[in-house]
């Protein structure tokens, strides 16, 4: 683009969309007080959700469930969230379920009520759980985890429904519900079989609760990166974050949400899904914004996109 082009797109773009430049700020409007999560936001746009039960290692109690269904809820909706990075506090990810819970279960089980309505409660129960842990693949905005040390159960359920996976060396995972006489009910089964791309490996974790360690899931696809300790993987994951949120905001999301469609659907239907999103999308500022940046050579500063 010759720079009179250049310099009348920036004019064009400046005029009809100055009303409409981001304004950063450090913290949204919306709460997000929890007792089991530490919500912070260690940079702009980019939201950092820590469980925060590290004496009972993380555990997901029900409290837990609750409050992941509604902070990925409340973030999927908050403008001033691009990117969300997953981590725990402690000496581990999570133990799995809060086996203390499960006695509220059982008490359903073992009661004298009627067979038929005792089984609808628990399919409720179960859907819920897995309604919970759906709201991170609902979530437009990427999903970033990071695992250390142990991930175990509903800790392997919970980093399926994430797009972007990061571990220590030190990290371990084990689908562990077959030894407690049970199958894994909350998203394992379904979703790491489209996560790792191997079934006959899938049917190996699942049928054997054995472990399976951080270079085992590197070669597997489970993750994408390992690293040494968790203040470097923090590091690198709030690094990528940064990248991520840098870029339109109307792209990213396009993009996590086509992903997401297009593994559940035929080729064709994912392209045709496309296009019907760029369709309008194209039509975006961000397009030209991207373009321009693109073209100047003169600017290593990436355009500044307006929240959406």
């Amino acid at each position: 683009m010759s720079l009179p082009a250049t310099k009348l797109c920036r004019q064009l773009l400046s005029f009809s969309c100055r009303s409409y430049l981001p304004s950063f700020r450090l913290m949204s409007s919306i709460s997000y007080e929890y007792q089991a999560l530490n919500v912070t936001v260690p940079s702009p746009f980019v939201f950092n959700v820590e469980m925060n039960r590290p004496a009972k290692m993380n555990a997901l109690n029900k409290e837990m469930w609750s409050e992941i269904g509604d902070v990925f809820t409340k973030l999927d909706q908050d403008p001033n969230c691009r990117v969300v990075v997953l981590s725990a506090a402690g000496k581990m990810f999570s133990s799995g379920v809060d086996l203390s819970d499960l006695t509220e279960l059982a008490s359903i089980m073992y009661s004298e009520e009627d067979i038929a309505r005792k089984s609808l409660t628990i399919y409720q129960t179960l859907r819920q759980a897995q309604g919970l842990i759906t709201s991170l693949e609902k979530c437009k905005k990427p999903v970033i985890c990071c695992i250390h040390n142990a991930c175990v159960g509903a800790g392997v359920d919970l980093i399926t429904a994430t797009d972007i996976r990061l571990c220590t060396e030190d990290a371990w995972f084990c689908v562990k519900e077959v030894d407690m006489g049970l199958a894994a009910d909350v998203g394992t089964l379904q979703r790491l079989p489209r996560v790792i791309g191997s079934q006959s490996l899938v049917n190996d974790l699942c049928l054997t609760a054995r472990k399976m360690k951080s270079a085992e899931a590197e070669r597997s696809g489970l993750v994408s990166s390992t690293f040494q300790s968790k203040e470097e993987m923090m590091k690198a994951a709030l690094s990528m974050a940064d990248n991520i949120a840098s870029k339109s905001p109307v792209a990213v999301q396009g993009t996590k949400l086509n992903l997401v469609y297009s593994r559940e659907h035929s080729v064709e239907e994912g392209l045709d899904h496309v296009a019907k999103w760029n369709m309008t999308m194209l039509q975006s500022e961000d397009v030209m914004k991207a373009a321009m940046s693109a073209m100047d050579k003169s600017n290593s500063e990436p355009p500044e996109f307006a929240n959406l």
